[in-house]
């Protein structure tokens, strides 16, 4: 049986760096393929080999058995394959509707009279949102759907396209769980149709319940290709980094104390959160879960000052802050590290090196001329690169946009590190990060509280929560509805009470 798609000795190197070394591969129509690896294994770069985003110094791909060389996404998109990436690319100023036919409207009339068919858009719009589950306007834009409904539209964008290949890059980040299934039970009737599949995930059980056959890269090698029968979470593990990890989360080395640090005194802000109270102690690790549209990204918002609140007080270390806005935040030692780091955490077209001094540049200016030491922002930032173990060439020179996204993540932290806060607002921190790194920020998250900084932990997964966290409160539309201490940690319990509409405790 012809392949779909098979890839032969393909390479590639960025700066002097080979990010895909001699790679051979063969995706079957109808099969899913689980490809896994660490953050900069080079899996996105391969990926972006086949979505023609970038081209291979060397190696050859075929589709069907023709000779495949394509130059732009376009190339990739006319024969038939579709990616939904891990960092979403919807045109957030466009409707959905013109999102999803972004590379060919459909059209009436004929010669000067054409013009676009905004019905039939419409329309197919609307099946394609229907067939992922989205209860959405085609007229809606982008910009005003949360990023879990960004993601179905992606996927309902390539399921329109009729792809007979789709890659998809950590498609449930943003998803709640219901989604997630709904997405698993889509992929599931792709492969029935004989589309061929390419699943990335650090989620290595969702890798197993979904593949035929898993892949594994490290360092830009493909060091593993079996049926999945032949893997388990362990042996996934070790082939990723090199060697065993025994357990997924640091020994927690932190006290928390009695002192307070961050209070909330019924911050409110009319449909969003209603009289939030909560106090986040010196050296103290404190988890916020919840739905999505539960409220807990909005609450980061406001808390730092980057969306406005009607009524409430919010405290630092005993001071009121007045005026919040993101400067005074910062100047309060506060650090947001948010959600979407590439709109709101990274400048994508500078270097790795100005993306980390970004928030403390003005203490690398000197005290009469307000010139910036460069030598000094260059150590300082090269060092706190190293203690996140961030794979890179030159961080003077290397662009934030090169990087694969765990490693954008990782600058984003450590330019907050730079600025030493001691309130850390993490808004999914390990999104879309790999069980090594994911590890690596755990031990910086119980290091930052073992020297008395306080984290108020956001995440859509309970079991990180559970083993990071001294505390947990559970939010949902708006509202505080469970507090849990660490000895009431328990999933069930937690998972009950986010789907509760009253305040309650557990």
């Amino acid at each position: 049986m012809t392949p779909l798609l098979e890839i032969k000795d393909i390479s590639k190197a960025f700066f002097g760096i080979k990010a895909v070394k001699d790679v051979s591969l063969t995706v079957n129509k109808g099969e899913a393929l689980g490809l896994i690896g660490q953050n900069g294994a080079g899996k996105s770069t391969l990926m972006n080999l086949i979505g023609g985003v970038v081209q291979a110094s060397s190696g050859t791909m075929t589709m069907n058995g023709a000779a495949y060389d394509p130059r732009s996404p376009s190339d990739a998109y006319k024969a038939g394959i579709a990616f939904i990436h891990q960092e979403l690319n919807l045109f957030t100023n466009l409707t959905i509707a013109e999102n999803i036919f972004i590379e060919a409207f459909p059209s009436r009339g004929v010669g000067p009279f054409k013009f676009i068919d905004r019905a039939t858009m419409r329309q197919q719009t609307q099946t394609a949102l229907q067939s992922v589950g989205l209860d959405l306007s085609p007229d809606m834009h982008v910009d005003r759907i949360s990023p879990g409904e960004r993601q179905l539209v992606e996927i309902a964008k390539a399921l329109h396209q009729d792809a007979s290949l789709i890659i998809f890059d950590e498609p449930t980040t943003s998803l709640t769980a219901r989604e997630t299934e709904r997405l698993f039970a889509l992929i599931q009737q792709l492969r029935e149709q004989g589309k061929a599949i390419i699943y990335i995930s650090h989620i290595l059980n969702d890798v197993l319940k979904l593949s035929d056959s898993i892949a594994v890269m490290r360092d830009g090698v493909l060091v593993g290709h079996d049926a999945t029968s032949k893997f388990d979470v362990n042996r996934m593990i070790t082939l990723m980094v090199g060697h065993s990890i025994e357990t997924l989360y640091p020994p927690r080395t932190a006290v928390p104390s009695r002192d307070p640090l961050l209070e909330l005194k019924g911050v409110s802000a009319k449909g969003i959160v209603e009289d939030i109270h909560l106090t986040l102690h010196k050296g103290e690790t404190l988890g916020l879960f919840g739905l999505m549209g539960s409220g807990r990204t909005e609450l980061a918002r406001i808390l730092f000052g980057l969306d406005s609140s009607e009524r409430g007080e919010v405290v630092i270390n005993g001071t009121q802050l007045n005026g919040k806005s993101p400067r005074s935040s910062i100047r309060n030692q506060m650090a947001f590290v948010t959600e979407n780091r590439r709109e709101e955490g990274l400048l994508m077209n500078i270097n790795i090196a100005d993306n980390i001094a970004l928030v403390s540049l003005p203490a690398f200016a000197q005290s009469v001329t307000q010139v910036v030491d460069q030598r000094r922002l260059v150590r300082d930032t090269q060092s706190a690169a190293g203690a996140l173990q961030l794979k890179s060439g030159l961080i003077t020179e290397q662009p934030a946009k090169s990087l694969s996204g765990g490693n954008q993540q990782k600058v984003v932290i450590a330019k907050w590190l730079l600025s030493r806060p001691t309130v850390f607002i993490m808004d999914e921190p390990t999104r879309g990060i790999d069980v090594g790194a994911k590890y690596e920020i755990y031990s910086i998250i119980d290091q930052l509280a073992a020297t008395g900084s306080g984290i108020l932990f956001i995440s859509s997964e309970l079991e990180e929560l559970m083993g990071m966290c001294d505390r947990i409160l559970v939010m949902s539309r708006g509202e505080i509805v469970g507090e849990f201490t660490r000895e009431q940690f328990n999933q069930e319990a937690i998972l009950r009470a986010a789907f509760r509409e009253k305040a309650q405790t557990a």
